[in-house]
């Protein structure tokens, strides 16, 4: 990726301003991200859990939201990168009198994840003289809080409801505490070494560790990214890049319990008309079962078993869910903050209206991901065999239902993915009960299974406009139905000129929208574009994959981050980031074209399509 340089001038003057959704890089320590733009302020960092209650959250309140700033106070150009292998940032900048390095992390600890938060930022002079300046303020947590300044005994901590941060120091000037704020300036010299940190808890005490200790765990840090990128095993094109995706699905995996968040904000809009702002700060069952199943294509399995322990877990517990908080709990009502939004686009909302909906697809992503962790080498328990068994025998009885469909539509209909996704299902069901790992009634699940094929191929596609449509007996497209390629319901002619249509209609250059009325509506969807890649691979479309993917990979930002969406006319970001689905997808997209029309060990292959009243095929790799 290239880092275009960045002029700019000193820290914000105007608080009302608000950076492109493109300038942001994201931070992790495996229980909360933080995002800094290109100008050196952090704008969002929730404390402690990536779903808690944000301290600094100028990405949706610019004002009144807080941020912690670094910069020189002349006039600069900055380039930055992650470190290779790394979650950690690297910055360069260059004024008319010196140059700069700031590295900014996220802290680990010795044995992994610390107890505490720790944003840890070293100054570092290169060349001549440059002065510096900083402040951090804490905002009102999305309007619900006021923050103040307490002079405690070893110094000002910032409080905001029952968040305690401190910040922790070296050569960074003389602290000035304002009634919300702290602040300071300072200069660089070559060779000069500094350290402005932030520590924080959550309804604890609060440590307050040495700056010579917060710097050694930047290297320590950057180190611990590099020990895990290693186990990463891929080695061919755009290894990289997904490298990169890699270590952005590990951002969002929230190691407390194992649970996947779909991306690391909320209420980043998919439309500037607004009204189109959502929560996705809950592990859905569909991202984590993608997740895991690249997470188990790359050779990780630390990660894989802890995230397949807690979704199962969960789901014995209270039920197959669409989605659940990070912690494991039903998600509660949505909830509405009186503050701006990004760019003033509301609303910025906790909690998601899909609640309680029905979406039969997820029958599919969870026995697809099992299967794949058992291929893998794994063995199931007895209680999730019986679990999966009677989740099989239900999805032979509400497959004929309709549903909220993949995009979580108020609307319920007989949505052709959610077919698709049950096909999947019980596709999977039969090849784990053959290899021991579930009981029950396979052949009614191979029955089953035919019927839904047969019932696809008869409703769900058009003559008139040679594709699958979106829903039974309409005429309107779904680039969702894509995933019908990949898990090898139809990898024949029919998938094809379904291509085809999806992009007459929806594309608009390397993107690709959700559905028909879309492109009038908001962004191009980031992951249905690499669902193309791999689908165009699926049908035998090598060649046309391979040049698809080398535009798409040029769309991400400087440093390899993917929003949800992308405004086909201009490239800005659009929707919460980073998101794990466009990630996740992106991986799945490079391993296609590396792999060519047939995945790793995957039986079977292109050219068939199912035709009506003919089951479609039957076991292939989800």
């Amino acid at each position: 990726m290239t880092s275009p340089s960045t002029p700019s001038r000193g820290l914000r003057t105007d608080v009302r301003a608000y950076s492109d959704l493109r300038d942001y890089a994201a931070l992790g320590d495996g229980r909360t991200v933080a995002l800094v733009n290109r100008g050196g302020s952090v704008d969002w960092f929730p404390m402690p859990d990536l779903d808690s209650v944000p301290p600094f959250a100028a990405l949706l309140d610019a004002e009144d939201g807080g941020r912690m700033e670094l910069a020189p106070t002349a006039d600069w150009e900055m380039e930055r990168r992650y470190l290779p292998g790394t979650n950690v940032v690297e910055s360069v900048y260059t004024t008319a009198s010196g140059r700069v390095r700031v590295t900014d992390s996220l802290n680990s600890g010795t044995a992994g994840r610390l107890p505490w938060a720790e944003l840890a930022r070293r100054i570092e002079g290169l060349e001549g003289r440059v002065p510096m300046a900083w402040r951090v303020r804490a905002g009102t947590g999305l309007g619900g809080y006021s923050p103040w300044v307490q002079h405690a005994t070893h110094g000002p901590v910032l409080r905001l409801d029952r968040v305690m941060m401190a910040l922790r120091g070296r050569d960074i000037g003389e602290i000035v505490a304002g009634e919300q704020h702290l602040e300071g300036t300072f200069e660089t010299g070559a060779g000069s070494r500094h350290l402005l940190a932030l520590v924080g808890t959550h309804d604890e005490p609060l440590n307050l560790p040495d700056p010579g200790e917060i710097d050694a765990r930047i290297d320590r840090s950057i180190a611990g990214w590099r020990d895990w990128t290693g186990q990463v095993d891929y080695q061919g094109p755009y290894a990289a890049d997904v490298t990169r995706s890699a270590l952005v699905l590990k951002l969002l995996l929230h190691s407390p319990t194992g649970s996947i968040a779909a991306a690391a904000t909320t209420s980043l809009p998919e439309s500037l008309d607004g009204g189109k702002n959502w929560d996705y700060r809950y592990t859905w069952v569909r991202d984590a079962a993608y997740t895991l199943d690249v997470m188990i294509r790359l050779g990780l399995r630390e990660e894989v078993h802890a995230a397949v322990a807690w979704l199962l877990g969960t789901i014995r517990r209270g039920g197959l869910e669409v989605f659940y908080r990070l912690n494991g709990d039903r998600p509660g009502e949505r909830t509405y903050a009186d503050v701006p939004g990004w760019r003033g686009n509301q609303p910025v909302v906790t909690g998601n209206r899909a609640a309680g909906q029905s979406q039969l697809g997820i029958y599919g992503d969870l026995f697809s991901m099992l299967r794949r962790y058992v291929e893998a080498g794994h063995v199931l328990d007895v209680d999730t065999g019986r679990l999966l068994a009677g989740l099989a025998d239900r999805c032979c009885d509400t497959w004929q239902q309709r549903d909220a469909g993949i995009w979580e539509l108020e609307e319920e209909r007989h949505y052709t993915s959610s077919k698709i996704g049950c096909w999947q299902a019980l596709d999977c069901a039969v090849v784990l009960a053959e290899l021991g790992q579930i009981p029950g009634e396979v052949e009614r699940w191979r029955a089953e299974q035919r019927r839904i094929g047969g019932w696809v191929a008869r409703h769900c596609w058009s003559h008139e406009r040679q594709a699958y449509t979106w829903y039974a007996g309409g005429a309107e497209l779904d680039a969702s139905v894509l995933q019908g390629a990949l898990c090898g319901f139809d990898t024949g002619d029919r998938m094809s000129t379904t291509i085809d249509a999806l992009r007459d209609e929806l594309g608009n250059g390397p993107l690709i929208h959700r559905y028909s009325g879309m492109p009038a509506e908001e962004g191009a969807f980031v992951a249905c574009s690499f669902w193309l890649v791999s689908a165009l691979v699926a049908v035998g479309r090598g060649a046309e994959a391979a040049v698809l993917l080398q535009d798409l990979n040029e769309m991400s930002n400087d440093v390899g981050i993917f929003a949800e969406m992308i405004d086909p006319a201009t490239g800005d970001f659009l929707g919460n980031l980073p998101q794990g689905l466009s990630h996740l997808s992106h991986i799945n997209a490079v391993l296609a074209v590396a792999g060519g029309s047939r995945r790793r060990g995957e039986p079977g292959g292109a050219g068939r399509s199912p035709s009506p009243g003919t089951p479609a095929p039957g076991r292939a790799r989800s």
